[in-house]
């Protein structure tokens, strides 16, 4: 069966510069290396033939080579590769994998290498549910949360003696325990230690030698104006407290705006429906209605259409830490009665047949009945 391409089996071009080789390997191999896919033939396959074409690509004779040859050019590794002992000889497979293995098998946060000890605590979040004033004017508030905090008993050492950590016997505080796979020199997380290299003889009674104790506290939460579902608010150093008195995570506060009986909020525009009556519509007229922040004044044009939008500049929502200010938008419904006495319906029947006429002007005096009766 004929070798796949190098260069298709990695993704790149033929011009590809040893980064984007690095990189495409990497990728690969992070993602079909057996220790990930135990038991997965096909995905042990493609993981060999990466490393293959990688270890070719990289070496600049090998690949100007297999550049001008093909597989024919490169000789042992078309025959044999990196697992048939081709590349014995001339390539370091501690240089070009090093790297990959110590990203590979430390991507969950663990110390790996000499690492100390002392860690950075999580960051941590709180939902908090504000009015929908409190969105546009901003609020303050105070909010418990439970976090972790330095011991106070041992003061963060995590030893009932105070002497603090000694180093790991079975690491010997590397952090790591390091093993041969094939050609390769895999690192694992110490399992004695969880990778810090250190461990506690005499853990404190309080903490158990972690450190750290969970505890409840007040914090509190300033809102600024123009915030919106969803937005966050991060508060460094309000996280977890570190191990062994390490850095603290932060904190993210994530707001739930809660929604209004009457407004509804279009980026930095407020909306609303308002109710007009036929003669408002008609003849125009001048409304006063109660926006978020007060009073507004509001006019309806002459022959105004239902359905129609009249914008009120600046009286939107603020900008979020900036200046500025959306507007708000008001649609205008014109409402129908739904029942008639029977003045009014003579009165709107007499109206049909004058607006029926065509160019023919509409009575001013009927129309000034008509709003006496809507109005």
């Amino acid at each position: 069966m004929s070798k796949a391409d190098y260069y298709e089996v990695l993704g790149v071009n033929r011009n590809a510069s040893d980064q984007e080789l690095k990189s495409a390997y990497r990728k690969l191999a992070l993602k079909y290396h057996p220790d990930r896919n135990p038991g997965d033939h096909a995905s042990e396959e493609k993981f060999k033939e990466a490393s293959e074409a990688y270890q070719v690509l990289c070496d600049g004779d090998k690949r100007a080579a297999y550049d001008r040859f093909g597989h024919a050019g490169v000789g042992a590794a078309g025959a044999g590769g990196p697992f048939g002992g081709g590349f014995a000889g001339g390539v370091d497979i501690g240089d070009i994998f090093g790297d990959l293995f110590g990203e590979m098998f430390n991507m969950g946060g663990g110390a790996g290498g000499r690492g100390s000890r002392q860690q950075r605590g999580d960051d941590l979040r709180f939902d908090l549910s504000i009015e929908f004033e409190g969105s546009i004017f901003g609020t303050e508030t105070e909010v418990k949360i439970r976090r972790l905090e330095p011991c106070g008993t041992c003061n963060g050492r995590g030893s009932a003696s105070g002497r603090g950590p000694s180093i790991c016997s079975h690491c010997q505080g590397r952090g790591q325990i390091r093993y041969q796979q094939g050609f390769f020199s895999v690192a694992r997380t110490c399992s004695s230690c969880g990778g810090t290299g250190t461990t506690i003889s005499d853990p404190c009674q309080t903490c158990r030698g972690e450190t750290r104790v969970s505890k409840e506290l007040k914090l509190n939460v300033k809102v600024p104006p123009g915030v919106e579902d969803g937005t966050r608010i991060r508060y460094a150093g309000e996280g977890d407290a570190g191990r062994s008195n390490g850095p603290r995570g932060d904190l993210y506060v994530v707001l739930a705006v809660q929604p209004h009986d009457f407004f509804e909020r279009d980026g930095h525009d407020l909306r609303c429906v308002v109710p007009i009556s036929f003669p408002q519509a008609a003849l125009g007229a001048d409304i006063e209605i109660q926006g978020v922040d007060g009073p507004v004044a509001l006019k309806v044009p002459e022959g105004t259409q239902s359905g129609k939008e009249i914008r009120v500049r600046g009286r939107g929502v603020p900008v979020l830490n900036s200046k500025g200010q959306g507007d708000l938008v008001v649609k205008v419904v014109v409402q129908v009665p739904r029942k008639l006495s029977r003045q009014q319906r003579e009165v709107v029947n007499k109206l049909s047949e004058m607006l029926s006429v065509e160019n023919k002007p509409t009575s001013p005096s009927l129309l000034e009945k008509m709003k006496d009766l809507f109005n």
